[in-house]
């Protein structure tokens, strides 16, 4: 019995609890009727969330209340007395707990709100702008091939420029002929190829030669006047001897002044023919100052292009006394291994200073050029020497008798190994023309 009356009590619980449930939303639906109208200036957002506050609070309330009653009047038999009543909260609920509630209230999707791309102006959704290729890049590249091509094109006229001198053919026939002086002939090369791989200038090129007697000076400007004229033709290429062409004194200033002439008219037509000349001066050291002075405004003064593009030979034995001195004194330190360059280089670096010293108290024409030492020449290149013209003559070159010839020329003292001619070979010839 005890249980059929436990059931009957909890139906009727139950009951009581769903009447109240009833009369609760009924009361509240009647509450929020009328608390509707004197909501409705609010915005809906505000109504809403007084809404779920309100339904809170009653949902809440009658939960204190159905466990203060369940706790008063129903109590079942051998259930432990409570002390305190519970207080509601929503620690505990899971959806499990109240089915029926949980299926009632409806729940409701979060939907993703996509982000949108807002623009100053206008404020509605617009398409990102399309980067846009710039003509001025078509207009730059076209430039740089310009360029390009022009810097290629002065290039192909350097080299056109060099090749119409031939220069290789030049380099091969001083080595061939021209005996002992292997580094002379070097700087002497370089100087023109700086020279004549353009044909603007801002001054002519002027080299002197100094060396003493017999070393091969007169003989190196024949070899380049020939070469000259085979390129640039025989109207432009001029080889001046002072002791020709104005041996008196006395007449000084006019062979200055036709000389003068005679350039300005070798020069002005090499510009028309976009030529260099060539001016050679042999024996130099038998000019005439009125001659160094016409020079020396040719060279020197700021005149019109076609006096800058031409090429000065001063050929001379000034300074032959440093050059002698310089070698006998320093043979014994020079390394026989060194090569022909090597010791020119070295002849070069120690005797320019005292060269230049020395010319620029002659004559201040020497300022402007570039000075190349020629040094003094072994007996083996006098032999050279005497292979070479008893060859040009005719003569069967026997070797026992170029000696004797060569042994026949005198000689300074040896040192460290070397033995130098104090004549060079300026007596070959002659003693060839002997034979």
């Amino acid at each position: 019995m005890s249980d059929q009356d436990s059931s009957t009590s909890a139906s009727q619980t139950e009951g009581e609890f769903e009447g109240e449930t009833e009369g609760e939303g009924e009361r509240d639906e009647k509450q929020s009727d009328g608390l509707a109208p004197s909501l409705s200036n609010f915005s809906s957002s505000l109504r809403a969330v007084i809404r779920i506050k309100q339904k809170y609070q009653a949902l809440k309330k009658r939960r204190q209340e159905l466990t203060l009653g369940l706790g008063g009047a129903g109590t079942y038999t051998g259930a432990p007395a409570r002390t305190s009543p519970k207080i509601f909260t929503f620690d505990g609920l899971t959806p499990s707990t109240f089915p029926a509630m949980s299926s009632s209230i409806p729940q409701r999707k979060k939907k993703r709100r996509k982000k949108r791309v807002l623009f100053p102006n206008g404020g509605g959704r617009r398409a990102p702008p399309k980067q846009e290729h710039s003509r001025a890049k078509y207009c730059l590249y076209l430039l740089f091939a310009i360029v390009f091509l022009q810097v290629y094109n002065a290039i192909e006229n350097l080299d056109d420029h060099v090749l119409r001198y031939d220069l290789e053919g030049l380099e091969k026939t001083l080595r061939r002929e021209v005996f002992g002086q292997q580094g002379a002939v070097e700087g002497l090369l370089s100087h023109l190829k700086d020279y004549l791989s353009t044909y603007v200038h801002n001054k002519p090129l002027v080299v002197s030669l100094h060396g003493p007697s017999g070393v091969g000076k007169s003989h190196l400007g024949r070899l380049l006047a020939g070469h000259f004229r085979s390129v640039v033709g025989e109207t432009l290429v001029l080889q001046y001897y002072v002791l020709h062409h104005c041996p008196q004194e006395a007449d000084a200033l006019q062979c200055a002044h036709d000389l003068s002439t005679l350039i300005s008219e070798m020069v002005e037509r090499a510009e028309e023919e976009e030529k260099i000349p060539l001016f050679i001066f042999d024996e130099a050291e038998h000019m005439h100052n009125e001659i160094l002075d016409a020079l020396w405004q040719l060279v020197a003064s700021k005149q019109s292009n076609e006096y800058l593009n031409a090429i000065y030979l001063f050929l001379s034995n000034l300074g032959h006394e440093h050059i002698t001195k310089h070698m006998l004194h320093n043979s014994s330190s020079i390394s026989m291994a060194m090569t022909a360059s090597g010791r020119h280089s070295n002849l070069v670096k120690e005797l320019t200073p005292i060269l230049h010293n020395t010319l620029e108290k002659l004559h201040p024409l020497w300022t402007e050029a570039d000075i190349l030492p020629l040094g003094l020449l072994e007996k083996g290149h006098v032999m050279d020497c005497f292979l070479d013209e008893m060859t040009r003559e005719g003569f069967y070159p026997d070797h026992a008798n170029i000696e004797r010839l060569a042994g026949e020329i005198e000689y300074y003292p040896a040192v460290g190994g070397h033995e130098y001619s104090q004549t060079g070979c300026k007596q070959v010839v002659a003693k060839v023309n002997l034979l």
